[in-house]
């Protein structure tokens, strides 16, 4: 038995992993080092192009559920993201090298793994499990339009923050914390005055934007907004998103200030930081320009200026079925954020179903149907539900699970014991998925 894989991102390396510590034959195939997309910086695999934050590892949240679900099944992306986790107050950071260096050590020392480098233009004959990730080439991406139909593939756009050497940070217009004194005191908080805030929301949604073809502000995924466009949607908006006071003591003060800018270690080192929630497309001038408006960086080295680029999804319920795979060609499955899952987790979520599915059809084996009950289950539900009109990519969310059959009083109680319904349901299930 052999499947290939096509792309060796969070997605593509958890299928590969799963379906070949099942004992099938994979070959995967990743077009780095001989072609790199815009977004892509470096050769490894699992490449965090965006942040490096996971989001949050608390159970009241659904993002911390989906990790726990897919530790407890044994994930690789969770194993190798536990094991470079840098301290982030309540979220799961990781040093992004380290943890793409780590998964594709694992991957290329894998016996049933055989990774061929260079684009691939036709899909594979036999199994194939698509996981080129929402910069798919061009040329596959054509091979795919024609395969599924010219209306089936939509696209949005993203945008990376900016990374800065953590050394040219001013501290003493800083302070080490995290919201409401909630874990370590991981983040460096940037505050600004009124007036500071009110001159730099004022070149914000001036500055000039670099040209991004087709790009138009209502085509941007709301999970990852550029700053300047978030900005143009009125003056306070910032102030309730990434630039919100709320929770933040300044120690000099005692209260909480007009504004705050957090910065978060990107490495295991502590000598990178990025911009928390400032993705942004500003030609790289004005972004220096612009964000050195913020006192504790009017200094700062940046590292790496924001970018953007185009994600491209596809119009999955029309598409595919509760395990990622094509309804009319079902040799075919995809995985990853072009399916329609938003975020690092829920790519690799993808990719872990796609292949336990598909090891199973392989070996003969009846499907294996996570419930909605569970975030795992709940996302490939979602992704496949005929009754959606108008699709669009989305991040694990409690409000896409069934509620509980009893009242329970306050959001993160109630979180907490849909979390853990969860967690029961894929404890009892664990064998069965491991085999």
């Amino acid at each position: 038995m052999n499947v290939s894989v096509i792309g060796a991102g969070l997605a593509g390396s958890e299928a590969a992993w799963q379906l070949a510590r099942r004992g099938i034959q994979v070959t995967l195939y990743e077009m780095k080092p001989q072609k790199r997309t815009p977004a892509h910086v470096t050769d490894d695999f699992a490449e965090l192009c965006c942040s490096n934050s996971l989001r949050s590892d608390q159970l009241e949240n659904a993002v911390g559920l989906l990790k726990e679900e897919l530790r407890r099944l044994g994930s690789l992306i969770m194993a190798c993201a536990d094991a470079t986790r840098v301290e982030a107050g309540g979220a799961l950071a990781v040093d992004r090298h380290g943890f793409s260096a780590m998964v594709t050590e694992k991957i290329k020392s894998c016996p049933n793994i055989t990774v061929v480098p260079g684009e691939v233009t036709e899909l594979p004959e036999g199994e194939v499990l698509v996981a080129s990730g929402p910069l798919t080439s061009d040329a596959l991406a054509d091979r795919l339009q024609a395969l599924l139909g010219r209306d089936s593939a939509l696209h949005f756009y993203d945008a990376a923050a900016p990374l800065i050497a953590a050394d040219s940070v001013d501290m003493d217009f800083a302070w080490m914390g995290s919201r409401y004194g909630k874990g370590t005191a991981d983040y460096a908080n940037c505050p600004m005055t009124q007036a500071e805030y009110d001159d730099f929301w004022q070149a914000l949604t001036t500055a000039e934007e670099a040209p991004v073809h087709g790009f138009e502000d209502q085509k941007v995924f709301e999970g990852c907004m550029p700053v300047e466009v978030m900005a143009r949607r009125g003056h306070d908006t910032l102030l309730y998103g990434p630039l919100k006071p709320r929770g933040l003591d300044d120690p000099r003060t005692g209260r909480w200030p007009y504004a705050v800018v957090q910065l978060r270690r990107d490495n295991a080192d502590g000598s990178v930081y990025n911009l928390v929630g400032f993705q942004t497309h500003l030609k790289f001038p004005e972004q220096k320009r612009v964000f050195s408006m913020i006192p504790a960086l009017k200094n700062a080295e940046f590292l790496r200026y924001g970018v953007m680029h185009r994600n491209t999804f596809l119009d999955s319920p029309r598409l595919l079925d509760r395990y990622y795979r094509m309804k009319k060609e079902p040799r075919i499955s995809f995985a990853g954020q072009m399916t329609g899952v938003e975020g690092y987790v829920e790519s690799c979520a993808s990719g872990y179903l796609a292949a336990v599915e598909l090891s199973r059809r392989l070996r003969a084996l009846p499907p294996l149907d996570f419930p909605r009950q569970t975030a795992i289950g709940a996302l490939g539900l979602y992704i496949s539900d005929e009754s959606v009109v108008r699709f669009q990519p989305m991040n694990v969310n409690f409000g896409i699970m069934p509620p509980l059959d009893r009242r329970v009083k306050g959001k993160r109680d109630k979180n907490t014991e849909l979390s853990q319904r969860s967690l029961k349901i894929v404890d009892k299930m664990r064998e069965e998925v491991l085999r």
